[in-house]
């Protein structure tokens, strides 16, 4: 009798167990959406604050830039490949009244600016630098998104004494590591490069749930390239691990759960060789999260400029 009441025991506990299992299954399946499934709210484009427009010349082009000015500390932004100083509608205003100067310009090619001499298409850090001391910057924050993020690094290990932060967003950072590259070129099948910008660079959440968010990103895009292949800039030498992990500028990378070219383990693997530095992650958002969620975005990079630390790795 005993040796069945202590198997009519642990039948009772198992079934139990199953059964409490099977509530919180049934109870998760029928609760209603919350954030972990729930729609991102839609955020509209904020009016934009004044910005003086101008242009520079570097030998061989001419860049357009804009400029909100005042006497906050200054921070420069450098846009994707498929972008250009129109970009960041998002951060314009929202950094200029947190007391920034906020700074966009458009590298060669890209909008308002003269295209490149073809086979020379200039190093981009070099039009970078003539750009912060034509403005007069000693100083100044770098946010660099994607292709820009190669300048911004490259930047950075030239001249990290100009530089109090650098963010870099979903940017493969021009890192030419052979493994490094053989990895990443395998997550791009042929004819990757060829589909739209829009499909490669946002979530499909974020185009399924925000049509009109999505066309807007397409045609800023489309009027940033100017209907024609841009030349690449070229770097001021090539960006190996080793040159890498002698960065020193206080960095926070970016990313998104659901970016095509930069999944978050490519992003881990970049963090590796930058030990000082910090990751944030966000969930359902590709390429392109300083506009798929703009004010998290935005808040999370006002904290890192205004000193604020976050863990090695940060999820959202």
């Amino acid at each position: 009798m005993t040796r069945l009441s202590r198997r009519q025991m642990m039948v009772a506990s198992t079934a139990t167990a199953f059964a409490l299992s099977a509530t919180s299954e049934a109870a998760a399946d029928t609760a209603p959406c919350g954030s972990p499934c729930g729609s991102l709210p839609r955020e509209p484009i904020p009016a934009q604050v004044p910005a003086r427009e101008g242009f520079l010349d570097v030998p061989g082009a001419r860049l357009w830039f804009w400029d909100t000015g005042g006497h906050g500390p200054a921070v420069v932004l450098s846009h994707p490949g498929s972008g250009s100083a129109l970009s960041w509608p998002y951060q314009q205003p929202v950094f200029a009244k947190a007391g920034y100067r906020v700074i966009a310009y458009s590298r060669r090619g890209h909008y308002n600016s003269t295209l490149p001499t073809p086979g020379n298409p200039g190093v981009g850090a070099d039009d970078l630098h003539a750009l912060v001391n034509h403005l007069g910057l000693r100083r100044f924050h770098l946010l660099g998104a994607a292709l820009g993020g190669y300048y911004a690094t490259d930047y950075a290990l030239l001249h990290p004494e100009r530089l109090h932060s650098l963010v870099i967003l979903s940017s493969f950072m021009g890192i030419s590591d052979p493994e490094y590259l053989r990895v990443t070129e395998w997550l791009r099948p042929p004819g990757f490069s060829a589909m739209r910008h829009d499909f490669l660079e946002l979530s499909p959440y974020y185009r399924a749930a925000n049509e009109a968010g999505a066309r807007k990103w397409l045609e800023i895009s489309d009027k940033s390239l100017g209907g024609h292949d841009i030349e690449s800039q070229t770097l001021s030498a090539p960006i190996s691990w080793a040159r890498l992990e002698t960065l020193r500028v206080r960095t926070l990378l970016v990313g998104g759960d659901a970016d095509l070219y930069l999944p978050p383990p490519i992003l881990r693997m970049i963090a590796a060789h930058l030990p000082g530095s910090s990751s944030i992650v966000y969930s359902k958002v590709g390429h392109s999260a300083s506009w798929e969620r703009p004010s998290e975005f935005n808040r999370d990079v006002l904290k890192f400029l205004s000193g604020g630390r976050f863990p090695r790795e940060t999820c959202r």
